[in-house]
């Protein structure tokens, strides 16, 4: 077996070495490389026979490549005075630098090794291990100061050998450093050469004639065209908006004009001016404004802001002996101050015409029918009437009065049919709302009388009749807060069938929808003051406990099982089957003095002794909806009307006004409010005007009683 050179890994060609024999092989004529494939492969074959293929020499041969090769070649061969004219194989040594042939990972990142003790695989698939690295930082720092080559010395990354990088190479990378190119020979400023230069020549570069087409419009660039031109017609393609020529900086006041309202001189804010100097100020003022010692003490003892004056008035001989002021660097700097901690503000006056603020409300004409005119005055009683109700038929009306009576009126004629003398004051009247029954309650002071007028229908009074007669008595008699006592003969004569004695004043009676129940309100305060009364079975109860406040009146609800209690601040809503509070209304007013409910239920109005009427939302809220100031003195009474959206109300300054008031039934949609009529008739008298008003059940007529003595109905 044949040992290896000793030539054959030791010394390696460098790359100018290299570039020679490639130039060797690039020049070769054709004649001498077919003389030279047969010598090679002579040699070859004596290589083969030499070294076989399992052999260590030869590993090591493959292992450190071409040159050791070449070389074993030089010595070896017999054609030694022919040496340069060996073809050398390109394939068996590639020397890019991009790849190296002994590492097969590939174009990849290395650091993907750097846990692992291989680098890489070779051309057989074995593992290449990484160099020992034994060395510390001391070892690296006495090697950095011992190796003179240290600094031309690089790491492979691909095998981590320590390479030493040659002259050639040092040069190369220093001239990419500067930004030169890498190769020497390369002239980037050689002048370049200009085939169409400035002067004409004789014969043209191309001298073909014109083609026929150049001179007739062309039929695709028209069809493309017209394609354009439908897009754009169509809206497809939207052609590009102009640019604006405007300067992007300019200046921003150059067109404003003096007079604009946001001028720039009309957004100066003047600093406040000092106030002129008076006598006080001079160096000779007036003796009345010179202080004497007790006020010049009490100036001193003053605190600065409350001194009328921030010096003490001096007098001099002559303006030459004035001192200089003491306080003028002082006052320049406060004067400074105030001028920068000022806080100026310009404040916008917003033209705002007045109409627009008014809420656009339908005009009153469009709002017809409600009453307008004064059609006919009921006269009769003698003093101030306080109350009024009118029949559910509308053919009939009744007044109490401070007389002392109560009269029966017919309302088309004004004509009063029947006087019933009570003997004192009556407080309240209250025609039943039921066309069925004619019955009527009265208070007067401490009782309430049900009376029956005896008008209109005899089968209709004489059914009345047998109706409250067919009472009888129980076999036990049950405890009542009041005492029903049967009419005597001479007041049945008058018209008068039942007395409910209540022990207290009564202020109010008002009557339910069905009606045989009817509620009274008491004056006392402290204890029983509403009570519940059933005319069929003439039985009377307390429906609370206990007293929720002053009551001023109650009203029974006209759908609902519900009892509304008007106390002098709130209205309290009563459940009567569940007997509990269901809803309180707060009124914002200071005195109620009147309630009414609205037909369809969901609405209450309320007046008050300031002047003010509530209209409240059952479903919206507990505070009122709207709060309407119309009068200038006390609402006295208020009423619904029972088909149209209508309301009104009666007070001390004598007059009526009269309201348009919808209801929807959208839930969504807020009820509408709109003043329609103010009506004026009733004289006052005793600081008194209207006390009741109530409306016709059928006509869109309006009735009210006042301290005058009359009652007047308006159309």
């Amino acid at each position: 077996m044949e040992q290896p050179s000793p030539s054959g890994g030791s010394e390696e060609l460098s790359e100018s070495e290299e570039s020679v024999y490639s130039g060797l092989e690039d020049s070769g004529s054709d004649s001498e490389s077919s003389g030279n494939d047969e010598e090679q492969e002579q040699e070859e074959e004596e290589e083969d026979e030499e070294e076989a293929p399992g052999s260590p020499s030869a590993l090591q041969t493959q292992a450190k490549g071409a040159p050791g090769k070449r070389k074993a070649l030089e010595d070896d061969s017999p054609l030694e005075g022919k040496q340069d004219l060996v073809v050398h194989d390109e394939y068996e040594e590639d020397s890019s630098d991009e790849e190296d042939i002994r590492n097969t990972v590939g174009n990849i990142p290395m650091e993907w090794y750097q846990d692992f003790p291989h680098i890489g695989y070779d051309l057989d698939g074995k593992k290449i291990y990484k160099p020992l690295r034994s060395k510390d930082e001391l070892d690296l720092f006495l090697e950095k100061m011992e190796n003179p080559e240290y600094w031309r010395t690089v790491q492979d990354r691909q095998t981590g050998a320590e390479l030493c990088l040659s002259e050639e190479q040092l040069e190369l990378v220093q001239r990419l450093q500067r930004g030169h190119f890498g190769d020497v020979n390369f002239d980037p400023y050689e002048p370049s050469v200009d085939f169409f230069t400035h002067e004409v020549r004789i014969h043209p570069v191309t001298n073909r004639p014109a083609d026929k087409r150049s001179f007739i419009p062309s039929l695709v660039e028209k069809e493309k065209v017209s394609r354009l031109v439908h897009a754009i017609k169509m809206g497809w393609i939207r052609p590009r908006k102009p640019r604006d020529s405007a300067p992007a900086f300019y200046d921003l006041w150059a067109r404003e004009e003096p007079d604009a309202v946001l001028g720039r001189h009309r957004m100066h804010v003047p600093a406040p001016k000092v106030p002129l100097p008076g006598h006080a100020e001079s160096y000779n003022p007036p003796p009345e404004f010179l202080l004497s010692p007790e006020e010049e003490l009490a100036w001193q003892q003053q605190e600065p802001s409350e001194r009328r004056l921030n010096f003490v008035p001096r007098r001099f001989p002559s303006l030459r002996a004035v001192p200089a002021y003491p306080r003028f660097i002082h006052e320049r700097f406060e004067r400074c101050l105030d001028l920068y901690l000022c806080p100026r503000q310009r404040k916008m006056r917003v033209n705002v015409d007045p109409e627009d603020l008014i809420p656009k409300l339908p005009r009153p004409r469009d709002l017809q029918p409600f009453p307008t005119t004064q059609a006919l005055i009921y006269r009769g009683h003698s003093s101030l009437v306080r109350t009024i109700s009118v029949s559910p038929s509308g053919q009939w009306l009744v007044s109490g009065s401070d007389d002392g009576t109560v009269r029966f009126w017919e309302v088309s004629s004004a004509r009063c049919l029947r006087t019933l003398p009570v003997g004192s004051v009556v407080k309240s009247v209250a025609w039943n709302p039921n066309p069925s029954i004619c019955l009527v309650a009265v208070a007067v002071d401490e009782q309430v009388l049900l009376v029956n007028p005896c008008l209109g229908d005899r089968l209709l009074v004489s059914g009345t009749d047998q109706l409250l007669d067919s009472w009888q008595a129980l076999e036990e008699e049950r405890p009542q807060p009041v005492r029903w006592e049967p009419a005597g003969a001479e007041e049945r004569a008058r018209g008068v069938r039942l007395t409910v004695q209540h022990g207290k004043p009564v202020t109010q009676v008002t009557w339910h929808g069905k009606g045989d129940y009817w509620a009274s309100v008491v004056r006392n305060p402290g204890g029983r003051q509403v009570l519940i009364h059933q005319s069929s079975r003439r039985w009377s109860q307390d429906p609370f406990r206990r007293s929720p406040g002053m009551i001023q009146c109650v009203r029974f609800h006209p759908l609902r099982p519900y009892f509304l209690v008007a106390s002098q601040r709130s209205v309290r809503v009563y459940n009567l089957l569940r007997q509990e509070l269901t809803k309180k209304l707060q009124s914002n007013c200071q005195w109620i003095s009147s309630m009414a409910v609205h037909p369809g239920g969901d609405n209450v109005i309320c007046g008050s002794y300031d002047s003010k009427l509530a209209w409240f939302d059952l479903d919206l809220s507990t505070r009122p909806y709207r709060l309407l100031r119309h009068h200038g003195r006390a609402v006295r009474s208020v009423a619904f009307h029972r088909r149209y959206p209508l309301f009104a109300s009666g007070s001390d300054d004598g007059s009526v006004i009269v309201c348009h008031g919808m209801v929807y039934n959208d839930l969504l949609q807020n009820a509408l409010l709109v003043p329609l009529k103010v009506l004026k008739g009733h004289a006052p008298t005793l600081d008194l005007g209207v006390l009741d008003v109530a409306f016709h059940p059928q006509q869109p007529w309006l009735f009210s009683s006042g301290a005058d003595g009359t009652v007047r109905l308006y159309t």
